[in-house]
């Protein structure tokens, strides 16, 4: 495949830019090659500089459930870009949004607006130390919540043991209010909160990890949590940046039936556009300033342009509750062909998926963790990868991470799918 185009505007971007993309990810260094530019993008296709098109099956890493340039979030972003694209005060829109909001997820009784999914979780987490006065916080090996300082930390030798920077620039300061504990280990978790006690302020979580792949939480994983931070005060944080409003109307949390104290958001809130939020129960968040002692704030928060693009994403999920079925069936024939295609060919690999939410991993040990996760073979993927690529299906260009269906995909899109797949075991 050509990508003549592409190649010359990574080259242009290395001169400027560092690296020469504006998030990590996105420079292919795990699959190998150099990263695509695309141009334009419209129902369940990506198109690149060059004209070639793509299924795509990222969907902008989750935000575009209803598919590319959705008429209805279209016709709202124009016309709240008409009106100004930024007033640095407070909108109608903003208002409407977290109505809706509040009124979708039981569990946020009140919610701030933010930039970025990054904004809101370490806002959360500031303000659940505010709220209980502790310091520290306990987060899983493999959950991602963005790239603030409190959440760069890797494991040390075992669960109890503080954590480590894991990247240059985060401080030893920071790394020892940071816990850690394996995904899905409840009896470690209690082990960490039973040597902390009275100092943990927040366990935050990804409901269903989608960092290290999709990973789901075992049975009576998440309930147990809620019990452990009952028993010890500590605020339970649900990271549904990624679930919230893909996986149900309520997130994961109506999935699993399990209330945290507080909820952080992105991505799907913002139909596209920069957005995040956090919220939850109303008396730990008006802790928030200008109610309360804990201090957050932003130039462009609630911004009307990213704002109107959410409630129209939002209003339309709300008053069409069906399109949970219907892409989570569509997520369900492509796990059902993919099983078809690894038992034909013999090979051994595993499936996890939830809802809209779905990953190949390479290899045979059931993935529950970030441990076993780690035990695919990446160079496989990569090879995967850039089959499925030069085939017109867009990946994501990382063995851990989720897959995001949306609704505009169907069944045309399906076969092909599956068919490279095929096509790709068979080379």
């Amino acid at each position: 495949m050509e990508i003549a185009t592409s190649k010359d505007l990574f080259e242009r971007a290395k001169d400027y830019i560092p690296g020469g993309v504006n998030s990590p990810v996105r420079a292919f260094k795990a699959v190998g090659g150099d990263p695509i530019f695309f141009a334009k993008a419209e129902g369940a296709y990506m198109y690149d500089e060059d004209g070639n098109s793509y299924i795509d099956l990222i969907n902008s890493w989750g935000p575009m459930i209803l598919g590319h340039a959705n008429k209805q979030v279209e016709e709202a972003i124009f016309k709240a870009v008409i009106g100004s694209p930024s007033f640095g005060a407070p909108s109608r829109m903003e208002v409407e949004l977290a109505e809706l909001i509040t009124d979708m997820i039981p569990s946020v009784e009140k919610v701030r607006m933010v930039n970025s999914g990054t904004e809101a979780t370490m806002s959360a987490i500031r303000l659940a130390r505010g709220f209980t006065k502790r310091d520290k916080i306990l987060k899983f090996e493999g959950c991602y919540h963005g790239h603030g300082d409190s959440f760069l930390i890797a494991a040390g030798s075992g669960a109890m043991t503080m954590g480590s920077p894991d990247s240059p620039g985060v401080t030893k300061g920071t790394a020892k209010d940071t816990l850690l504990a394996p995904y899905n280990d409840l009896e470690k978790v209690k082990e960490v909160v039973d040597s902390n006690k009275g100092e943990i302020a927040a366990i935050i979580i990804e409901p269903v990890a989608g960092n290290m792949g999709c990973v789901l939480p075992d049975p009576g994983f998440l309930e147990g949590l809620r019990s452990v931070c009952d028993a010890d005060g500590i605020l339970l944080i649900f990271d549904e940046v990624m679930t919230g409003f893909r996986l149900a109307r309520g997130g994961a949390q109506e999935v699993f039936n399990v209330r945290p104290d507080l909820t952080t958001l992105g991505k799907i809130i913002g139909g596209g556009m920069p957005v995040g939020a956090y919220g939850g129960r109303s008396d730990v968040m008006d802790f928030v300033s200008p109610q309360g002692p804990v201090y957050q704030a932003g130039t462009l928060s609630g911004n009307p342009v990213a704002m109107a693009a959410g409630f129209a994403q939002l209003s339309f999920l709300n008053e069409n509750p069906e399109v949970y079925t219907s892409i989570g069936n569509t997520t369900e024939k492509i796990k059902i062909g993919f099983e078809k295609v690894i038992k034909k060919h013999k090979k051994q690999y595993t499936i996890n998926h939830i809802g809209s939410m779905i990953s190949l991993f390479f290899t045979d040990q059931k993935v529950k963790d970030f441990e076993t996760a780690k035990s695919c073979d990446t160079e496989e993927f990569g090879k995967y990868f850039r089959f499925m690529l030069n085939s017109g299906v867009y990946l994501a260009p990382s063995q851990f991470e989720s897959l995001f269906i949306s609704n505009a995909i169907e069944d045309n899109e399906v076969k092909k799918i599956i068919q490279s797949f095929d096509d790709f075991l068979r080379s």
